[in-house]
């Protein structure tokens, strides 16, 4: 649940400041949002510096434009400041640009740099006669050092109407935004007497700063996401508030006094704790909008019958079961939300220690399991279980009614079972619970651990047998007592509800938004980057219609180094859809980021170019002419009537839809290497990988302890999903009875987030003496429809699948051309495993070696002498195996089914399949060959079980 109230009530944060500041009509008790959006009030992008003597002047076609033929009178306090203690921002401030481009307009926007905070002291050193005047400004709070400076200087700035100091505002390395630190405010914050909105959100504050009291021209007061659990009772004196949101907190009651906040219109505190309401709430006369949704209400008070003005009423996510019948007297509520509410349930009963087994005031229990434990045992009291490699599984109490045993299993990504829409990234390998269509009494949570990807959300896929659907996600870090890594970081989870078991995996997608759009209009934000925002105005539709924004984003290295312009660069590319397909009745307005290094001040439009994207054709058309398009500082403005791709570029470049094209299917493309290492104490054990080129190298140096070989190979290029072959050659051959083989190739499916490893046993394909010196050589094999033609035209060898060869070095060679050796297990008619079967089964036995070598049948004593005689873990495992091999060459038949049962009965269930999927594959390749000789109707009448 806290997850859940984390994620939505910093979206309802960003929706609830977007929707002031939205338009050039929207306004702050006077305060006109064109100077925000001229200002660039949203978004961490960049903004001109202050240094120069440039002057801004107004543009209607541009929103802004740069004169330098004005010199500010102010301007030489600064130039003459020593530059070593100017403070340095990121992103860094063009020496072209004047102070205006920061301080414009009584307006100061400092919360788009990180450290931002610290030039205010510095303006007040040297602009006092403008700061004085100051009237709105947004500082960050992720700087503590930083933030005690500035709010130095806060209480000088007396003609403030408009501050705001949040957190969230940026991002650490693994992509977490980073919390405000603002704790409290100085007592002499009261001095703000002309303060009408104020922001303190994703901040520190446990309680409510007393010198706020003293505020009384305060309209709007939004604290949300931050620790507050009470609210003093003098809260009625801000008496002019008509805004205020304190959603995300940790509030348990509301204090008598709100009802004295009389023009109060409207109220937000859900995503709290709160148990009761107070009475004092129907004094609200001019309350119109009441969210309560996600709190702990059990009751609701007849007050909220007097609530006259009422429009919308949000309780969903309770715990009511009934709602007071004064509320549909309210003459002008239209909006009524009381879903995930018990209503029309009785009362729970209270609980009998004797007679109620499972106790609702005790911890679930927790259940921690190995590699080996591929079953567990749920009761009605719940269980949290940890799976190997980070997953859990969160069973509340009485989510079943008996003693439940349930199996897991984690399989490797099959192509033919991983759906992948565009531009998604596979982040984990398959998890797969039984029984399938297990059905529980209440959902229960399944987290899948995942490996974060730089661009895009996380979200969970689930195959039900006939098809896959995406579940609603919520991300979160794992137990800590529960790493994936010994002394590391919790587990990056993928968490989904479900109620019954099937295949899950998780997926990395682009960002996706989604709202419902009737005929009143609605905002629809971007979670991606608040400034990119779809305003639908009042009767666009004659029907309610649900839209879908995707966001992708675009590193600038890579557009400035296919386009070969060292000033191009490129904004986020829009993906719009809807349901259903038809076009608007009135335009869109559409706000999208400038491309990154372009200010409204100083872009130059004939390089500024509006692309149009066809989804289905992969065709990009320059719309730049045919559409309105203007800028505003950050900001690029335009209109539209139908949903595609839009993509807004600025280069040089005449021909700019090749070039767009191009960097579309880059997006899809990801650098590889591929490595082909050998054991130093078994050369003849050959490991494989492709993974992205930027980890080649760090890979290599931590597998050189225990292999060697070449150094990486070429780059090259593969797409996410795309199938590819090893093949091992000039001397070298591998056994082609193996599932994962495919005419003498060994067969991969790369996966940019996951290890794309294979470890096979190799040897010498003619018997001769000596070293021999081969090859390892990797081709494509199936590709996606859409293979972009750049990929197809790079293809090397003569039939253009050719990709990379590396050399292979087996010494002293002594073979006697026979792959599968002297421990042949089983016969050819019922199913065999050879020698490199076992090997290949041998690099996938974990620790519980010994509980699989005593179900063979092995002694004690037998596998503590194989312990000591070999220090290596897997020539123990090889030895054990090996050991009980030679035993069963005159045992007769039935080998194979001893080594099944011994797997399973050691909780292997995956090695005994995939050991099952091989013997399969043998026996298939056998009866072909009796039908090719012509022998099929004398095998069969001699043995049945043969056919």
């Amino acid at each position: 649940m806290e997850r859940e109230e984390n994620k939505q009530a910093e979206e309802k944060v960003w929706l609830a400041t977007s929707d002031r500041e939205r338009d050039e009509e929207g306004h702050i008790d006077g305060f006109s949002a064109e100077r925000g959006a001229m200002m660039g009030t949203e978004g961490g992008l960049v903004l001109p510096g202050f240094f120069g003597n440039a002057q801004l002047e107004e543009s209607p076609a541009l929103g802004l434009s740069l004169s330098s033929d004005h010199t500010d009178t102010w301007a030489p306090s600064i130039l003459t400041s020593s530059s070593s203690s100017l403070p340095c921002l990121s992103p860094p401030l063009p020496p072209s640009v004047g102070l205006d481009g920061v301080l414009a307009e009584e307006r100061l926007v400092l919360d788009v740099y990180r450290g931002g905070g610290e030039v205010l002291p510095v303006f007040w050193e040297c602009v006092q006669e403008r700061m004085r005047g100051l009237q709105y400004l947004r500082l960050g709070s992720e700087d503590e050092g930083v933030l005690e400076r500035a709010l130095g200087v806060l209480p000088r700035l007396t003609q403030l109407r408009s501050l705001t100091i949040r957190g969230h505002r940026f991002h650490d390395p693994q992509g977490d935004p980073l919390p405000g630190l603002l704790s409290s405010l100085p007592d002499s914050v009261s001095s703000l007497s002309l303060l009408v909105h104020l922001d303190l959100s994703f901040n520190h504050l446990s309680s409510l700063p007393l010198c706020l009291l003293s505020l009384s021209h305060l309209s709007d007061l939004l604290l949300c996401h931050n620790r507050l659990t009470g609210l003093p009772e003098g809260l009625g004196a801000l008496a002019s508030l008509r805004r205020v949101s304190l959603l995300g907190n940790r509030l348990v009651d509301l204090p008598r006094g709100v009802g004295l906040l009389c023009r109060l219109e409207e109220l937000d505190v859900s995503f709290n704790q709160l148990e009761r309401l107070p009475d004092e709430l129907g004094q609200l006369q001019d309350l119109q909008k009441l969210e309560l949704s996600n709190n702990r209400l059990r009751s609701l008070p007849e007050t909220l019958g007097s609530l006259r003005s009422l429009r919308q009423l949000v309780i969903q996510s309770n715990d009511l079961r009934s709602v007071p019948e004064c509320l549909r007297s309210l003459p002008l509520l239209d909006k009524l939300d009381l879903r995930n509410n018990p209503l029309g349930r009785p009362p729970t009963p209270p609980l009998i220690a004797h007679v109620t087994p499972v106790l609702e005031e005790s911890e679930i229990p927790e259940l921690h399991l190995r590699f080996h434990q591929q079953s567990f045992h749920v009761s009605p009291a719940g269980c949290h279980v940890y799976l190997p490699g980070g997953a859990e599984l969160l069973f509340p109490r009485r989510c079943v009614n008996a003693v439940t045993q349930l199996q897991w299993a984690e399989r490797r990504p099959d192509r033919k079972w991983v759906w992948l829409e565009e531009h998604d990234i596979l982040l984990s390998r398959q998890l797969e619970l039984r029984p399938h269509g297990a059905t529980f009494e209440k959902p229960v949570e399944v987290c899948i651990p995942y490996h974060k990807a730089r661009k895009g959300d996380a979200a969970v896929r689930r195959f039900d047998g006939r098809s896959w659907t995406t579940l609603p996600t919520l991300t979160r870090r794992g137990s800590e007592k529960h790493s994936c890594r010994p002394g590391g970081r919790p587990a990056r989870l993928a968490c989904c509800s479900v109620s019954q078991f099937s295949w899950f995996v998780a997926v990395s997608r682009p960002f996706l938004d989604s709202c419902s759009v009737s005929p009143e209009g609605a905002l629809l934000v971007s979670q991606f980057d608040p400034g990119i925002k779809l305003t639908f105005p009042p009767e666009c539709t004659t029907e309610t219609r649900t839209v879908t924004m995707q966001v992708l984003q675009v590193a600038l290295s890579e557009v400035q180094e296919l386009t070969g312009d060292p000033h191009a660069s490129a904004s986020p590319l829009l993906c719009l859809s809807q349901t259903p397909s038809m076009h608007f009745l009135q335009p869109i307005r559409v706000q999208i980021p400038l491309p990154p290094g372009v200010t409204g001040q100083m872009v130059d439009m004939s390089h500024l170019h509006l692309m149009h994207g066809d989804p289905t054709a992969h065709t990009w058309t320059d719309i730049t002419a045919q559409v309105s398009l203007y800028v505003t500082h950050i900001y690029a403005v335009f209109s539209i009537t139908h949903f595609s791709w839009y993509w807004l570029w600025y280069t040089t470049h005449r021909c700019v839809s090749g070039v767009v094209r191009k960097m579309y299917h880059r997006l899809k493309q990801f650098r590889v290497r591929f490595l082909a290492l050998q054991r130093k104490n078994d050369p003849e054990q050959v490991l494989l990988q492709c993974l992205p080129s930027d980890k080649a190298e760090s890979r290599l140096v931590s597998l050189l302890e225990q292999y060697e070989g070449p150094q990486p190979s070429e780059l090259c290029v593969l797409l996410e999903g795309e199938q590819f072959f090893a093949g091992f050659e000039r001397g070298i051959d591998i056994n082609a009875d193996r599932p994962d083989c495919k005419d003498g190739r060994l067969s991969f499916t790369f996966y940019s987030h996951l290890k794309n490893i294979k470890e096979v046993h190799v040897c010498p394909t003619h018997p001769q003496q000596g070293t021999v010196r081969g090859q390892v050589s990797f081709y494509r094999g199936e590709v996606p429809n859409d293979l972009p033609e750049e990929v197809a035209s790079k293809r090397k060898g003569h039939d253009n699948q050719w990709m990379a060869t590396l050399p292979l070095r087996i010494p002293n060679a002594d073979c006697d051309g026979s792959i599968s050796g002297e421990l042949n297990l089983g016969d050819p008619e019922s199913g065999y495993l050879t020698q490199t079967n076992l090997l290949s089964i041998s690099l996938r036995i974990n620790h519980e070696w010994q509980n699989i070598g005593i179900n063979l049948g092995i002694s004690y004593d037998q596998l503590e002498r194989i312990r000591n005689q070999h220090r290596d873990f897997g020539a123990q495992v090889l030895a054990m195996l090996f050991h009980w091999a030679r035993a069963q060459q005159g045992a007769g038949p039935g080998a194979v089914q001893r080594l099944m049962k011994a797997l399973v009965d050691s909780g292997r269930r995956d090695l005994a399949e995939e050991v099952e999927d091989v013997v399969t594959l043998g026996k298939r390749k056998y009866e072909e060959s009796l039908k090719r000789v012509g022998l099929e109707t004398a095998a069969s009448s001699t043995d049945p079980q043969s056919s």
